[in-house]
């Protein structure tokens, strides 16, 4: 047998620095190709097993009362295979490359009354196991139930004994795996007393058949034999519904508030010729709006190195998905491939640490800060905390259930060795250049000593009513969007609409910079100047909705239950929600900015 690539993904324990400069170990979008002989074996690596409905409750398939060797010898996995809980170990299947094998014995077992209360339990529960053949992943159920009548009720509980492997290939190349029980009927186990041995014979078939398709990626993507859901497909009504209703939306904003300050600016300037010519007083006394708090305007905030913080690692989240989504345009991510995604986004966070750096650091020293360190140590710890607090809770929970989610000492010691040698030293890097390369903020109006009082604001103003608005409305032009990818990330469907992902992304920030203008000078027009946090949390409010979302999509989209499932769902739903909020509320304090420069500029002033 001869080995074209590697068909091994590299260790993930001593290899840290490579697994973070090459992704999986064959590279972005490269297959591992295996070229047999006629009689070369052929591995087939258990995998995991897990409730259906609950995608992120996996457990080794040796966890269960099945045949096992006497010595388990487990794989190499890299990086993204951990992450994505796989623990692959070799089984006593003997498969040879173009050998059909009918009805082999594997092994004869005797299943106490407690193991196989153990099946049961996994059989009510809908436990599937996963096999993989040649980096091929087969799926199947571990038994049958049957529920029938309301009167008589019964309630029958089998377990598959005998598994058909359907393989196919071209030429020396393996391009299809499947298992099947059609024509097998399952072992009851019901009835069992106490104290009674169950005694069992497990078989299994091995048919190869030759196919036209020359590659794997020619077949259908998501073809696993009709396992898990089909690929989704895109539901184009809805998609320009979507995109109708957030184009009318920018146009809506865009046209009325450029004619609003077009107005504005005209009756002001000339207002100031008029005044200006005819006394020496402050031009401001006697006017309103906006115009009047512009020695205001321009008023730093509190919390200053929050702030700044929270621009530089919202503008680090804001490279991060875009660079995720090129790379999956550009068809970096082998769909055959287990975690490739996971291991691109921990090599992209690493290198992407240097613009939360440098943005945070150069905004800082813009509005005056003086304590950068402390700046760089908060901007570090802004996600990287609460996102270990959050895993430390999900992780123990699979560590205490027996989960292979739950990750190994030596993929925490690597993670963490990841971020203090790439992610802490790049993000320090980046607030040195963005120190050294700060110029002085750059105000157009001079901003008075003594702070000017603040009118009483009407309720509609106010900024629970602008964070219900700014959130709702960018949230409304994803929410087609997101129960795609709800569906992929906790369900079983797998995303491949990354044209319009990238699509409803672009659209997304668009209607957070038109909204969070719009509610900027909503804001200025009642002569309330407090408008740098303001800008930030009525945008990002979106990731609250999209919170509220997920706790909606548990409920009444998904069939998820139990501990396990549930804390992993609402703890990295809740870590979503926060990077949506960082993400939106960069771009939304950003626009606002620009937009108030823009606006003050064109005011004419002494």
């Amino acid at each position: 047998m001869t080995v074209v690539g590697n068909p091994r993904s590299w260790s993930c324990q001593w290899l840290p620095i490579l697994i973070l400069l090459l992704g999986t170990g064959h590279g972005p979008g490269v297959e591992g190709v295996t070229h047999y002989k006629a009689g070369d074996p052929v591995i087939l690596y258990v995998n995991k097993v897990g409730p259906y409905h609950n995608p992120q409750e996996t457990y080794h398939y040796y966890q269960l009362p099945v045949c096992c060797p006497e010595k388990i010898r487990h794989k190499s996995l890299s990086l993204g295979e951990v992450l994505d809980g796989d623990r692959m170990a070799e089984s006593l299947y003997e498969i040879r490359f173009r050998e059909n094998v009918e009805k082999r014995i594997l092994c004869h077992m005797q299943l106490s009354s407690a193991q196989v209360e153990q099946l049961r339990q996994a059989i009510e529960e809908l436990y599937y196991f996963e096999f993989v053949v040649d980096d091929l992943p087969i799926r199947g159920f571990v038994g049958y139930m049957e529920e029938s009548g309301f009167l008589p009720h019964s309630h029958k509980i089998g377990l598959w004994t005998h598994l058909d492997f359907h393989l196919e290939f071209h030429g020396d190349r393996i391009i299809f795996a499947n298992v099947s029980v059609r024509d097998v009927k399952p072992h009851s186990l019901d009835g069992l007393r106490p104290d009674e041995f169950l005694g069992l014979t497990h078989t299994y078939s091995v048919r190869w058949s030759e196919t036209s398709v020359e590659r794997r990626s020619d077949r259908r993507r998501g073809d696993d034999g009709g396992f898990f859901p089909r690929t989704l497909e895109i539901h184009w009504l809805s998609i320009i519904n979507s995109m109708v209703l957030v184009f009318l939306l920018v146009g809506f904003v865009a046209v009325i508030l450029m004619r609003v300050l077009r107005n504005d600016l005209a009756r002001y300037n000339l207002d100031e010729e008029s005044t200006s010519a005819g006394s020496g007083d402050d031009f401001d006394q006697g006017d309103n709006g906006w115009k009047i708090i512009h020695t205001d305007v321009f008023r730093f905030p509190p919390f200053r190195g929050l702030l700044c913080a929270v621009l530089g690692v919202g503008a680090q989240f804001l490279a991060l998905g875009t660079g995720i989504i090129v790379m999956a345009l550009l068809g970096m991510f082998n769909v055959h491939r287990h975690g490739a995604i996971n291991s691109a986004a921990i090599l992209l966070y690493a290198l992407t640490c240097c613009i939360s750096g440098y943005v945070s650091s150069h905004f800082y020293r813009q509005i005056g800060g003086e304590r950068w360190v402390w700046n760089i140590i908060l901007t570090t710890s802004l996600f990287s905390v609460p996102f270990f607090l959050t895993w430390s809770v999900v992780n123990s929970v699979h560590w205490a259930n027996g989960s292979t989610q739950a990750l190994p000492a030596t993929t925490i010691l690597l993670l963490l060795t990841v971020w203090l040698l790439v992610g802490f030293p790049l993000t320090v890097i980046g607030g040195i250049f963005g120190k050294n390369n700060a110029s002085p903020f750059d105000a157009p109006c001079r901003t008075k000593n003594i702070a000017r009082e603040i009118p009483p604001q009407p309720w509609y103003k106010s900024t629970v009513i602008h964070m219900t608005v700014g959130g709702f409305l960018p949230f409304s032009a994803i929410s087609v969007e997101l129960y795609y990818i709800f569906a992929t990330v906790w369900g079983r469907e797998q995303y491949t609409l990354y044209g319009i992902l990238f699509f409803v992304f672009a659209i997304l920030l668009s209607v957070g910079a038109c909204i969070s203008i719009a509610l900027t000078y909503f804001q200025l027009s009642g002569e309330d100047y407090r408008w740098w946090w303001r800008s930030v949390l009525s945008v990002g409010s979106t990731g609250l909705f999209i919170f509220l979302y997920s706790v909606f999509y548990y409920a009444r989209r998904s069939n998820m239950s139990g501990a396990v499932q549930t804390v992993e769902f609402f703890g990295y739903s809740l870590l979503t929600g926060y990077v949506f909020f960082l993400m939106l509320g960069t771009i939304s304090f950003f626009s606002s900015l620009k937009f108030i420069r823009y606006i003050y500029v064109n005011l004419k002033m002494d």
